[in-house]
C-alpha cells in the first residue's frame, strides 16, 4: 500500500507552472528550476495546459499532486490514484450505511408529509423524498447563475408537473443536459400539486411563513442538515446520487442475468453502467468512475446478482455482503 503524506496546495513546498516560450517551465518554492527527471514526472501528471495558476507538489507520493483553475474559473484537482482508490472505498462503504439508515429515516419523511399547510418540515421532506426516489444533484445558485443548470434546490414550480400520484421533473441539468425525472409517490405528489398554488416562477422546495408575503426557499445547506438529522449519519445529497447509480445498475444487470459468454457479460455491463448515467444525467465514464459500486460488477462476473424478492436497498446490501444490523438515529429516537 502506498504511504501517502498530506500537503497543503500552494503552501507545501511544490513547483509553479511559468509559461516559457511555447512551453512551461517549474519553478520551485526555493527558486530552482525542476530537473529532467521532475519535468518527466510532472509531464506524466498531464496537467491541462489551459489551466492557470498552477501549483504541482514536489512529492510524487503526495495526496494531491497538482491544482489550477480551468477556463470557466474553476479549482481543479488531480488526486493520487492510491487516493482516489481510498476514497472511492470510502465513498461506497457510506452508500452502504446510507441504505441501512433509510427505513427509520423514510418514516419521518412519510410523517412530515402528511402535515397541512407548507411549513418547513414538509419542504424538507419533500426535498429529501426527490433524493431518495430520483438522486439528482442538489444544485446550487452559483450553477444556476454561470451555467443556467438547476438542481434540487435550484428547481422552479414550473419544472413540475403532477399527474395522480405521479409526479415528473424536467429540467436543464449540469452540462445542459435536458433531463426528465418521473417520481411515484403519493404524498410526494401532493406536496408538488400544492405548491403549484404558488406561481411558477417560485422555488418548488420552499415553505410558507406567515409573516413574510413570499415562501422561503430551501438551500443546499439546509437540506443537507436535514438529511444528517434524519439519518443520524454524516450524509449528503450526493450518497443518494451514488445509492441511485448503483442501484440502478444492480437492477438492470440483474434483469439482464447471468449466462452467456464472457462477452455477452462485459456488453451487459456496459449496459447497465448506461442505465445508471442515463438515470442520474451524467456521461457513463463518469457514472462508472464515480456512482457505480464496482463491487456490484465483481458480483456480477461471479454469477450473483441483485434479487428481486425484496427492497431495492435491501437486496442490494444482501448482494454486497453487509450486516443488515438496524441503525438507530436520531429523528428514530424521536430526539
Amino acid at each position: 500500500m502506498v504511504r501517502l503524506r498530506r500537503v497543503e496546495p500552494y503552501a507545501s513546498p511544490g513547483y509553479r507552472r511559468v509559461r516559457r516560450g511555447a512551453g512551461f517551465a517549474y519553478v520551485h518554492a526555493d527558486g530552482g528550476l525542476a530537473g529532467r527527471a521532475e519535468r518527466a514526472r510532472i509531464a506524466e501528471l498531464a496537467v491541462p495546459p489551459a489551466w492557470t495558476e498552477v501549483w504541482i507538489s514536489d512529492a510524487p507520493n503526495a495526496h494531491l499532486l497538482a491544482v489550477g483553475v480551468d477556463a470557466a474559473g474553476r479549482r481543479q484537482y488531480l488526486y493520487h490514484p492510491a487516493w482516489r482508490e481510498r476514497q472511492d472505498l470510502e465513498k461506497f462503504e457510506r452508500m452502504t450505511r446510507l441504505a441501512l439508515a433509510l427505513p427509520a429515516a423514510r418514516r419521518t419523511v412519510t410523517r412530515d408529509l402528511s402535515l397541512d399547510e407548507l411549513p418547513r418540515e414538509r419542504a424538507l421532506a419533500a426535498a429529501f423524498r426527490t433524493l431518495d426516489l430520483g438522486g439528482i444533484r442538489i444544485g446550487s445558485e452559483e450553477s444556476l447563475a454561470e451555467a443556467r443548470s438547476r438542481g434540487l434546490t435550484t428547481l422552479l414550480v414550473r419544472n413540475a408537473a403532477v399527474d395522480g400520484e405521479h409526479v415528473e421533473l424536467r429540467f436543464r441539468a449540469k452540462g445542459g443536459i435536458a433531463q426528465r425525472v418521473q417520481l411515484a409517490d403519493a404524498p410526494l405528489a401532493a406536496y408538488v400539486e400544492r405548491s403549484g398554488e404558488r406561481s411558477p416562477a417560485s422555488r418548488l422546495y420552499a415553505w410558507r411563513v406567515e409573516t413574510a408575503r413570499r415562501a422561503r426557499a430551501l438551500g443546499a445547506a439546509d437540506v443537507n442538515d436535514d438529511i444528517r438529522m434524519r439519518t443520524g449519519g454524516d450524509f449528503t445529497a450526493k450518497d443518494f446520487r451514488t445509492l441511485r447509480g448503483t442501484i440502478v445498475a444492480a437492477q438492470q444487470l440483474a434483469e439482464l442475468g447471468t449466462a452467456g459468454t464472457g462477452r455477452a457479460r462485459a456488453a451487459a455491463v456496459r449496459e447497465a453502467i448506461v442505465a445508471a448515467a442515463t438515470a442520474l444525467g451524467n456521461t457513463p465514464a463518469i457514472a462508472k468512475a464515480s456512482y457505480v459500486d464496482p463491487r456490484i460488477v465483481t458480483a456480477y462476473e461471479q454469477g450473483r446478482v441483485l434479487s428481486g424478492r425484496r427492497a431495492p436497498e435491501r437486496a442490494l446490501l444482501d448482494l454486497l455482503a453487509v450486516d443488515p444490523a438496524p441503525v438507530e438515529t436520531e429523528s428514530a429516537r424521536g430526539g
